[in-house]
């Protein structure tokens, strides 16, 4: 539900009634992950997917069912029809479980809060009961990251202390997904499935060298939903009119400017000075910092040069199979704009575990049941 939560944050604060449909479950290859929605109002406006298009209205008329008729929440499958090529189901081959609930702002005031603080760009998260008995289908509990509080209940200090575990590991992790409880006396006599939805803090995106691959590369950081920066050491170059798509531009040496950066399992950093000066101290640091990714642009003649002055800063045969060098997946890319591309599409490969193969190539699932989240924001 976080992918819409600045729409469901306004419209509880009308407050406005609405049917929300969220997906609960995947099977084979699907759109869109555990945790999307789409949500409708009295007025029969409509926010979000479920489906990229493929279920979009046949769950939009049972929100409009479940909201005209108050009834209660309403699970129901949608997959492939072999039999009708244009019957209701996804034309991907996979399944789709959608829970649809009517919301009411008045009595929710959980999901308020756990919408408050998305929109107010806090990290928080939002457990909602998805099977279990039905009078708790539906029912929601969040906790902020800044100041973890509970906000609902489960009906029981046992079931909340359990879920409110399980809620602080999933934001920990900043991860979305499905936890199940109970059915013993230590948590809860009846079992119950929750799907936890999470907004994390946006993954940042480092970049070393304030040249033009920078430009390009700032502003494609930018659409995927990183926190992006821009550091050099030279003032001159290192401005903010230079990257108006950069969250921030650091004149600072690279190396020192890491040392006291904020950065997380998320963090893409890319090198693109290819200036030993620069490159060596940077990343001799940055290959042994538990990041998601570390890239360094430049020929491979620059690379086998980098490497041996690396091996002599003493980096570890270890931490040098981390770098990425030279940076990006061979698109052929010889413009900012196509090499900014080339780095991104390393990046989600990289992230996703997969091999950046194209997909004419390959005949395994596109998308995999137990693929780990892209670290884009939600």
């Amino acid at each position: 539900m976080l992918n819409i939560a600045e729409t469901l944050h306004t419209w509880c604060l009308a407050p406005r009634p609405f049917a929300l449909a969220t997906v609960v479950r995947v099977t084979g290859s699907a759109p869109l992950p555990v945790g999307t929605s789409l949500a409708v109002d009295t007025d029969g406006h409509a926010a979000g997917s479920v489906s990229g298009g493929c279920v979009e209205g046949a769950v939009y008329e049972l929100c409009r069912q479940v909201l005209d008729e108050e009834s209660g929440p309403v699970r129901t499958r949608f997959g492939y029809s072999d039999d009708d090529a244009f019957a209701v189901g996804l034309t991907c081959g996979g399944e789709l479980d959608i829970l649809v609930q009517r919301i009411d702002p008045a009595h929710q005031p959980p999901l308020l809060h756990g919408l408050l603080a998305v929109a107010t760009g806090e990290p928080a998260a939002v457990a909602q009961v998805v099977d279990g008995p039905p009078h708790l289908i539906g029912r929601t509990l969040s906790v902020s990251g800044h100041a973890p509080s509970l906000n609902g209940t489960l009906g029981g200090e046992h079931e909340d202390q359990a879920v409110v575990a399980q809620i602080r590991a999933h934001l920990a992790a900043s991860r979305t997904g499905l936890i199940g409880i109970g059915a013993d006396s230590a948590t809860c006599p009846e079992r119950l499935s929750l799907l936890i939805h999470v907004n994390a803090p946006r993954p940042r995106m480092l970049i070393f060298g304030a040249v033009d691959f920078a430009a390009a590369l700032s502003q494609a950081g930018a659409f995927l939903g990183y926190r992006v920066t821009v550091c050099d050491a030279r003032p001159v170059f290192a401005t903010a009119a230079r990257f108006p798509y950069a969250d921030e531009v650091v004149t600072q040496w690279p190396h020192r400017y890491l040392e006291t950066a904020s950065l997380d399992t998320r963090t893409a950093i890319c090198v693109l000075t290819h200036d030993a000066k620069f490159d060596i101290p940077l990343l001799t640091r940055a290959l042994t910092l538990p990041v998601a990714y570390v890239g360094a642009m430049g020929s491979r003649r620059t690379h086998q040069e980098r490497i041996r002055l690396l091996r002599a800063a003493g980096v570890s045969e270890e931490h040098l199979a981390r770098l990425r060098s030279p940076i990006g997946l061979d698109l052929g890319a010889r413009t900012p704009e196509e090499t900014a591309i080339s780095i991104t599409a390393e990046i989600i490969a990289h992230a996703h575990h997969r091999s950046g193969t194209p997909l004419t190539r390959s005949d395994g699932p596109i998308h995999p049941t137990h693929a780990p989240p892209a670290p884009m924001h939600h």
